[in-house]
């Protein structure tokens, strides 16, 4: 059996080689035809668009990314072609709470928001918006909840994206990217979403780039009807905007989600599934590296800090945003 594996995916090498008689490990961007035409499985991320084009008179029976999102595999083809494929749902939800409470402290911090008379709302409540929710009331905050698909199933407690607007002084995203449907959430935050803002918030995405319209949030921001933008996912990756990076208060180059303890959570779970696929035994152990050499506060507040600061992230990507791509396929994992 052949597998072919995106070779930033971390703490796979060894272990696979141990479920899989040839494994082959090469960029996200170099998965080509002629390349996984003989491959039985891909190990990918979102770098390795799945289509007909790519999977076509190939072999692959079975494709496993190690993201949460799976826009990059068009799952309709999959199905046609009788391709097996796997997500990570939750993978990095730990990851993105540390990430957003360490940027919910800094604009407290830094921009003298007080959280305790915030209204945080919260647009997507899966695995990540869900553990954002609780982090968020245990620091004080007033949460607002709006995820269309769980209110339309009869589930209590959801909001409109227009009482979200508003009430609420902070929005982030934690959507999926779907581009078409009752659902859709491309351009979700549009002209006419900003134009309904009433408190001039501060937006955060973690989600997906084009859920969030650049030239319009740029126009929002210009107009004072946003206040500020925490920007870590972004359109047309890793070709970014300029005018949005010099725009905002912090901008990252997608690594919300990047935690030693979230990647490794991906990788058993895609290593997992691989193996009810195929039929075999998961009894293989993935190793984490130590917890750093420390002393850290008993506050939770500013033990978060302590752990991790978003803005060295920013200050290198602003330095050198055009090596996005290198900033996040090497990124250093932080512990959670």
């Amino acid at each position: 059996m052949k597998v072919i594996v995106d070779n930033k995916i971390p703490y796979i090498r060894e272990v696979i080689e141990q479920l899989a008689d040839e494994v082959v490990y090469l960029p996200g961007k170099a998965f080509t035809p002629e390349v996984v035409k003989d491959a039985d499985a891909l190990i990918i991320r979102t770098r390795t668009i799945c289509n007909r084009e790519l999977l076509e008179g190939s072999n692959v029976r079975f494709i496993g990314t190690a993201t949460i999102g799976f826009d990059h595999i068009d799952t309709a083809y999959c199905q046609q072609a009788g391709i097996t494929w796997s997500n990570c749902p939750g993978c990095n939800a730990g990851a993105v709470e540390q990430y957003l409470h360490a940027v919910l402290l800094l604009l407290q911090k830094e921009k003298g928001i007080n959280l305790q008379e915030s209204c945080l709302g919260i647009i997507g409540v899966g695995h990540v918006g869900e553990r954002i929710r609780q982090m968020a009331q245990r620091i004080g905050l007033k949460v607002l909840l709006n995820d269309p698909p769980r209110a339309d199933e009869g589930e209590e407690g959801f909001c409109s994206l227009d009482t979200l607007a508003e009430q609420c002084n902070i929005l982030t995203f934690h959507t999926p990217l779907i581009r078409e449907g009752k659902y859709k959430t491309y351009h979700l935050a549009d002209s006419t979403f900003f134009q309904k803002l009433q408190q001039a918030p501060y937006l955060i995405n973690t989600s997906r780039g084009e859920v969030v319209d650049t030239e319009a949030l740029l126009a929002a921001m210009n107009k004072g009807l946003v206040k500020g933008a925490v920007i870590d996912v972004w359109e047309n990756e890793p070709h970014i905007s300029q005018d949005l990076l010099d725009k905002v208060f912090i901008g990252t180059p997608h690594i919300a989600g990047y935690s030693a303890d979230g990647k490794a959570n991906a990788t058993r779970m895609v290593l997992e599934a691989f193996c009810r696929f195929f039929h075999k035994q998961a009894d293989f152990h993935i190793a984490l590296p130590d917890n750093p050499n420390q002393t850290l506060s008993q506050d939770e507040n500013v033990r978060v800090l302590q752990l991790y600061n978003p803005h060295k992230d920013c200050e290198e990507l602003r330095a050198h945003p055009e090596l996005f791509e290198q900033l996040r396929g090497d990124y250093h994992l932080r512990r959670e």
